[in-house]
């Protein structure tokens, strides 16, 4: 087990959640299950933070989440939807069948010690800027303490964690969707790390990704300028007439890209180059309209400087279906546990974290609190999106990283790989734990929620990927 510095190993000895009086005591039993593996937390959390393997990657990640589950009794299915580091595994029997997903890979070009300070790790090339150390963490944490549960009980029904690569770009949940592992699934369930505590019903935007890659002619860019055809000017002018069609896209779309191959030499004319696009929008049929919008927009930059085009779609995800019947009941099981309380180390911790930042969304204290229940549109997106609609599925966030920390940044690496990241995770995992023992003693509930995703994903309903029929791209990271 790794060791923590002793400034935050404090912070985990002397400080614990901040819990209310439990009105149900479903609450005091999951913060039992739970408490009683925290060690388990910390090493799991610690050990995919340290080894921050990006997408299909996930070698030792996914291996130590399977050792812990087969230890406490699980059985496990691995390389599941033909990827290696993809795996399900169960205990018990009968129904309910309920699926915690978990997640694990890092973001690459982005790395930071657990310090408050900006501090990369010399020849480290990713970091947990998603805390997904912290979402594998949690989720394993709170399966092991429903199997206790079920186990203690003697109960019916059956906890199945799914171990789920690839999430930053990779798309492993939609493979799984796809190959129909969740046909049987009667709820899923998950959390994401984050700076507020909040199980509000939010949606996100469905997206898609490919990678545009430009052949041209190479020569000599000084001694022979006419015999060249510059993959980079296909890529630049694609480049030019997407950031014209920023203005005529919907308000609540996105499109970005990043120049992936440019070239080696200023003097050398590239005869190869490459981008990588997003594009998202609340609805998949926008996506594909602003997509077909954006291939045309490569093909008249390869005809315009005399380059070949060709692109391979990457990834693709639905967004989330919002399913309020569990939304609010995930919202009540939060708000019996309550918010985070730092100690004087960790807050010191925290007040170093946002003098970084140039305008905050939420001030420090926030942890401490639940933010209030809505219905909204997020703008990020998640293959959760395509579980979605596989099964009626609920989440929470948790305030893992300093209050008014954006995801994909140092300062959410850095708590991440600290105690007050821990912290966030062992409220995610009580409450999912609780939101679980709810399910398995409400059957009424499991059966409300089925009838409300069956009317949200409308009659005569069929799956559609918006990745299309693609291998999983097991080699997109390298």
């Amino acid at each position: 087990m790794r060791l923590i510095p002793s400034l935050l190993a404090a912070g985990i000895a002397s400080a614990a959640l901040a819990l209310p009086a439990a009105a149900d005591p479903s609450t005091d039993t999951a913060s039992s299950l739970v408490e009683q593996r925290s060690e388990m937390i910390s090493e799991i959390a610690m050990s995919l933070w340290d080894w921050a393997e990006v997408g299909y990657q996930e070698n030792r990640s996914s291996q130590l989440l399977q050792d812990q589950l087969a230890a406490e009794g699980f059985t496990i299915d691995a390389g599941v939807a033909d990827i290696p580091t993809a795996f399900i595994a169960e205990y018990g029997s009968g129904e309910p069948v309920i699926a915690i997903l978990a997640e694990m890979d890092a973001l690459p070009g982005i790395n930071q010690s657990a310090s408050p300070v900006r501090e990369p790790i010399e020849n480290k090339h990713a970091g947990q800027a998603c805390g997904h150390n912290l979402f594998g963490a949690g989720s394993v944490s709170a399966a092991v303490a429903i199997r206790h549960w079920l186990e203690d009980n003697d109960a019916a029904g059956t906890i199945r964690l799914y171990g789920t690569p690839a999430e930053e770009g990779g798309s492993g949940k939609v493979y799984m969707v796809r190959a129909g592992l969740f046909d049987d699934v009667d709820i899923a369930l998950h959390w994401h790390p984050s700076d507020r505590n909040s199980a509000a019903a939010s949606t996100t935007l469905a997206n898609r990704s490919a990678k545009f890659r430009f052949s041209g002619q190479s020569a000599h860019a000084a001694g022979a300028p006419e015999r060249g055809r510059s993959a980079l000017d296909g890529v630049e002018a694609m480049n030019m007439m997407a950031n014209m069609m920023h203005e005529h896209i919907p308000q609540d779309a996105r499109m970005h890209y990043v120049i992936t191959s440019g070239g080696e030499a200023p003097n050398v004319v590239p005869d190869f180059a490459e981008v990588f696009y997003y594009v998202r929008h609340p609805d998949p049929s926008g996506v594909e309209q602003i997509w077909a919008r954006l291939e045309n927009a490569a093909r008249g930059a390869a005809m315009g400087t005399g380059a070949d085009v060709d692109w391979e779609v990457i990834h693709g995800n639905n967004p989330l279906l919002v399913n309020e019947t569990l939304a609010k009941m995930m919202d009540s099981k939060l708000r019996e546990f309550g918010g985070i309380t730092y100690t004087a180390e960790e807050q010191q911790f925290a007040e170093n974290i946002a003098s970084t930042f140039d305008n905050p969304r939420n001030e420090l204290g926030s942890e401490e609190e639940i933010q209030p229940y809505d219905v909204s549109l997020g703008y990020g997106s998640t293959d959760v999106g395509d579980v979605s609609f596989a099964a009626p599925t609920v989440g929470l966030r948790t305030a893992t990283w300093v209050p008014g920390t954006s995801a994909h940044s140092w300062q959410a690496v850095a708590a991440s790989g600290m105690s007050i990241g821990e912290k966030g995770t062992e409220l995610a995992a009580k409450t999912l734990t609780a939101a679980a023992i709810e399910l398995y003693q409400n059957p009424e509930m499991v059966e409300a929620a089925r009838e409300e995703f069956e009317e949200k994903r409308g009659e005569n309903y069929e799956y559609k990927s918006l990745l299309g029929d693609r291998e999983p791209p097991l080699d997109y990271r390298k």
